[in-house]
């Protein structure tokens, strides 16, 4: 399947990389977003530029939006012009993060004006948005995956996990392992640290065997490097967190370490960390007597 233009709403940390790759694989390009000046860079290098989403969307055969939640999501899709602009056989691909009842409400509702629709939240954070190699979640009907795939590979490692919401459910998964590994690693770290002992030293000796993990590796380093400049924010893994916690209360499902993980996150947010990198959960780990 290649899509005759391709709409692009969300030029932030996440959605600038992306949009910049399917640039890169040969696709036509448009984007909007609030703040204009951030699609500068996807402009020069090609991008089409729209002073309102609803213009965009007039002229997108698929829309893919990258949006800060579910009330940003439903306010551009439905609010702004965006659902009643698109041609009646576009596709909306939402690669936000949100809600599972969200994306099937979503659904439904573009589904109703014959508009195909996928929820595909994304992991990997910035890194792996400038890379090209995201893990896609997508949760929709089968077809509608199989033509949008070739164009979600410009991105990532596309995975069809079910139907509509699906995908953000396999995220929330996502995030409730980040969380706890997060917190297994900050916790570790701290406690060698307390010891003696070098801790990057252990992180190293740990590498290759069963407590390894890109968490120990990659947000280990930033931990013991007290760099905390945003990838994956604070405030946004209490978001996933708080939607995990939502459904799992909807199923009967106790989850104590997503509980544990989702008061610590809060605390963060509580002392004005809220936009630091999720690897800050180290100093909570670090500061306890």
């Amino acid at each position: 399947m290649n899509p005759r233009s391709i709409g692009f709403i969300g030029i932030g940390r996440m959605g600038l990389p992306m949009a910049a790759n399917l640039l890169a694989a040969g696709h036509r390009v448009q984007v909007w977003n609030r703040s204009p000046h951030k699609c500068a860079p996807l402009v020069n290098a090609g991008a089409i530029f729209f002073d309102s989403p609803a213009a965009l969307a007039s002229h997108s055969d698929v829309l893919i939006t990258m949006l800060t939640d579910a009330h940003a999501v439903a306010h551009v899709l439905f609010e702004t012009g965006v659902a009643s602009a698109l041609p009646a056989d576009a596709t909306v691909i939402d690669m936000s993060s949100i809600a599972p009842d969200a994306a099937i409400e979503h659904a439904r509702r573009l589904q109703t004006l014959g508009i195909a629709a996928l929820d595909a939240p994304v992991s990997g954070g910035t890194k792996g948005a400038a890379a090209g190699t995201l893990a896609i979640m997508a949760g929709g009907h089968a077809e509608f995956f199989a033509r949008m795939r070739p164009l979600l590979t410009s991105m990532g490692r596309p995975v069809h996990v079910g139907p509509n919401g699906m995908g953000q459910i396999a995220k929330l998964a996502n995030q409730l392992i980040v969380a706890i590994t997060l917190g297994g690693v900050a916790e570790a770290l701290a406690f060698v640290r307390r010891a003696g002992a070098d801790p990057k030293a252990v992180r190293d000796a740990l590498a290759g065997g069963f407590a390894d993990s890109r968490i120990l590796q990659e947000h280990g380093e930033r931990m013991l490097q007290g760099n905390f400049a945003p990838g994956g924010t604070i405030t946004n893994q209490v978001k996933d967190l708080e939607a995990a916690s939502a459904v799992a209360r909807t199923l009967g499902l106790e989850a104590p370490l997503l509980h544990l993980m989702r008061r610590q996150f809060a605390q963060l947010i509580a002392q004005g960390d809220g936009d630091l990198d999720h690897s800050a959960i180290f100093k909570l780990a670090s500061e306890g007597g």
